[in-house]
């Protein structure tokens, strides 16, 4: 399998996922794992700015990043995903292009702010993703950026490189996101995490770090550069 490419297998792979993918990406963004993203972007990022949302999928997370009055690119490698996302976002300002986010198309300092939730994981090399990212967000702008958590099921992608088989998720654990973005440039803001039902009664609150983000289903990190 010498000439396995990933980002023609990511788009592959995505494109057929596109229509699944759809059904549950509303709900996530509305009520599910994702709802609280945008209001905590929006703690950090000024109203108006320049944003990048990098692995856009459908364009869910972009529609919300649009209604809150950012000026929204949103980049996937998958067509269909493009193409549902231009459907999502009719009627608002977002924009939307295929490529891939290892080489991204953009001039440098481009950006206020990135928002990459659950893209970095799906790169053959997330910290050329980092810096490429640094690259095209100006000094003392945002990369919010979710990875999946210890607990979330969807890291089964990850599973079959056990076996030496290639495949297109790169899992990560949270801390070595952070550790990977402190090493290269970026600062530390803030972090979100998203838990499964049946922690609530849990006092995640006054658990450490470490904790935290090892009961998580998604670790969300707001980190600002430092370029």
């Amino acid at each position: 399998m010498s000439d396995f490419n990933w980002s023609k297998e990511a788009e592959k792979q995505w494109d057929e996922r596109s229509s699944g993918w759809n059904t549950i990406s509303k709900e996530m963004w509305k009520s599910g794992s994702r709802k609280e993203i945008a209001p905590f972007f929006a703690k950090h990022v000024e109203l108006n700015g320049a944003v990048c949302d990098l692995g856009c999928g459908d364009g869910y997370g972009s529609l919300k990043l649009a209604e809150l009055g950012y000026l929204v690119t949103g980049l996937d490698v998958s067509e269909e995903m493009i193409h549902k996302a231009r459907g999502t976002n009719k009627g608002n300002t977002a924009q939307f292009i295929k490529g891939d986010i290892s080489n991204l198309p953009f001039e440098n300092d481009s950006f206020d702010a990135v928002l990459a939730i659950n893209s970095l994981e799906w790169t053959e090399d997330p910290l050329k993703v980092i810096m490429e990212i640094q690259r095209i967000v100006k000094p003392g702008g945002f990369a919010c950026i979710g990875i999946l958590g210890p607990t979330a099921a969807p890291r089964i992608n990850s599973y079959r490189r056990l076996y030496n088989e290639k495949v297109i998720c790169n899992t990560m654990m949270p801390w070595e996101l952070d550790q990977l973005a402190e090493e290269n440039g970026w600062g530390k803001a803030d972090s979100l995490g998203v838990y499964k039902r049946g922690t609530d009664q849990m006092p995640i609150g006054s658990l450490s770090t470490e904790l935290r983000q090892a009961l998580s289903f998604m670790w969300v990190s707001m980190l600002r550069n430092n370029k």
